[in-house]
């Protein structure tokens, strides 16, 4: 099994990030369960703005987008903004939109068989908002999601410490999210290569 997490904080990979501080705690499990694991910091890539697979000569998107679809799980986190999913993340998903044309070799779309996850951090309230939007679109491309697909913290609302600072991994809620987000999208991931989605109104 191969997993590939995509980080959507603002911040490159010269700076701390509590959302990749998280995710961290994810990937230990599948790494545990013998999955491979590869973390893609988006923010140090040139991606640049649209919706298409390729957008020519300095774009690093397709690099990425083949790594996505070599993976059966794929686990996108987020900061938290002003309520909202970060940019980068809306960045990724629009090309990852943008790729939905490309088919496996049953000839269904790319992302059938592919479980997916999010995270999110931010020092105050939206999570939820954010996360129900990343689902969605994740969905609707073609991407299953298991129960419990996500896993977040943010602190108290206005200006606070983050997530590593709050030492948020010891929330009990979050104590108690981490395994189920990755030994479900571990499970679903596991069902989906052994018994793929039949291609019967599915190509």
């Amino acid at each position: 099994m191969k997993a590939v997490f995509l980080n959507g904080s603002l911040k490159d990979s010269s700076h701390t990030s509590n959302t990749d501080a998280l995710a961290d705690e994810i990937m230990q499990i599948w790494e545990e369960e013998g999955v491979q694991v590869e973390k893609i910091r988006l923010a140090d890539y040139n991606i640049p703005y649209g919706v298409a697979d390729d957008l020519g000569e300095g774009d690093d998107w397709p690099a990425i987008q083949a790594k996505i679809e070599e993976a059966e799980m794929v686990l996108l986190g987020t900061p938290v903004w002003l309520g909202e999913k970060s940019s980068m993340i809306t960045k990724a998903i629009e090309r990852l939109n943008g790729s939905a044309s490309h088919t496996n070799e049953k000839g269904q779309g790319v992302y059938y068989d592919k479980v997916a996850g999010v995270v999110a951090t931010g020092n105050e309230d939206g999570a939820k908002h954010a996360i129900q939007s990343i689902v969605f679109g994740l969905s609707h491309l073609g991407f299953t999601l298991p129960p419990r697909p996500n896993c977040y913290w943010v602190g108290e609302a206005g200006p606070g410490p983050s997530f590593i600072e709050a030492e948020g991994i010891k929330s009990e809620f979050v104590q108690k999210h981490i395994p189920k987000l990755a030994y479900n999208m571990l499970h679903v991931g596991t069902i989906l290569k052994e018994n793929p989605i039949p291609t019967k109104g599915n190509t």
